[in-house]
């Protein structure tokens, strides 16, 4: 549902814009919010964080659309408007664009134009959201973002909406790359480094096709969560993928012979999503954390090299879509009883 912000003195426009969008207010496609002035506006804002779009005018009393654009713009960069206002004169049309509108419309209001507007608007708010999720996900903050939308993304205001904590069902995913801890111990510093960057590349480029997101890189491993529709079958499409082309990486002979090769262990279900670490050392990760995640983890650990490891829940999940094995109860690690566990084959 979308949360649109109207500014105006004019109070009947309230009921017009009620009695226009009583569809989509009885649907919850709009929840409109109604201020009489700048000042109001703002402190409607301040009661209401999640807004996503604003309908404002220019001339009313105390603080006027104008001003109002500059208080938005740095208050949230994110939160787009459109001035709606009977002064359509070009000077007042510039003035509001480098303020920071994102549209003008003029009065008397055509009602049809505003809604083809205000869903234009609507979709350019929602893909900066979605931007900013992929940025955050991907714990990318500092390339190409506008300063401001930094200075946004690290107040309270972004914590409370684009970073809030919550529960989700996802699937989450180990990867880990067998034998390279003793490698490493024989190898360079700088081929180490190079190696496993190539290896973490081919990774990244399977999970990135199945819409996962690397949580993070952890030593020789990599953490992938997966969410939205048929996640689970995206990771395990996922992991296939990156075990076949890992395994199509050449030997190493000039390292006794190395061959590249990889052990996963997948798990599915409810986990908290949430910015995890010290605010006093400011290294906030935004991570899933949970059982579900603990159990990939141990799934993974005890996977051996080119094993894909699942929980028997995730089986009868997917045993109509993939072709499994399975392996037996084994014990994880912090773990009172055993768990049944198959091995993803194709």
């Amino acid at each position: 549902m979308a949360k649109i912000l109207v500014v105006d003195d004019e109070t009947d426009l309230e009921v017009l814009i009620k009695q226009k969008f009583r569809k989509q207010i009885r649907q919850n496609e709009y929840e409109f919010v109604f201020a009489i002035n700048g000042i109001d506006a703002l402190e409607k804002l301040s009661t209401h964080p999640n807004m996503d779009l604003v309908l404002s005018d220019i001339n009313m009393p105390e603080m006027d659309g104008l001003t109002l654009l500059t208080k938005i713009h740095e208050l949230n960069p994110l939160l787009k408007s459109v001035i709606v206002s009977a002064y359509g004169d070009m000077e007042n049309i510039r003035t509001a664009m480098n303020r920071g509108a994102f549209d003008f419309i003029t009065k008397p209001i055509n009602f049809e134009d505003l809604t083809i507007t205000m869903e234009k608007t609507l979709k350019h708010v929602r893909e900066l959201q979605e931007t900013l999720k992929a940025v955050r996900e991907n714990n990318i903050l500092k390339m190409y973002v506008d300063e401001n939308v930094l200075n946004f993304m690290g107040s309270k205001e972004y914590e409370s909406t684009v970073m809030a904590n919550e529960n989700v069902n996802a699937t989450v995913m180990f990867i880990d790359v067998c034998g390279f801890t003793s490698l490493s111990e024989t190898t360079s510093p700088d081929v180490v480094v190079s190696m496993l960057n190539s290896y973490f590349d081919t990774m990244v480029k399977e999970i990135i096709a199945q819409e996962g997101y690397v949580d993070k890189f952890m030593g020789d491993a990599v953490m992938a969560v997966f969410r939205g529709d048929y996640h689970l079958d995206r990771a395990l499409d996922a992991a296939l993928a990156v075990r076949q082309q890992i395994a199509k990486l050449p030997e190493l002979k000039e390292m006794g012979g190395y061959r590249p090769s990889v052990s996963i262990g997948i798990n599915s279900g409810e986990m908290v999503s949430g910015n995890i670490g010290s605010s006093s050392l400011k290294r906030l990760d935004f991570t899933v954390i949970g059982d579900t995640v603990n159990t990939a983890a141990r799934l993974e650990f005890a996977a051996e090299e080119n094993q894909i490891l699942i929980s028997e829940d995730c089986y009868q999940t997917v045993k109509e879509a993939f072709q499994c094995k399975k392996v037996g109860d084994i014990q994880l690690k912090n773990k009172k009883e055993k768990i049944t566990v198959y091995e993803v084959l194709e």
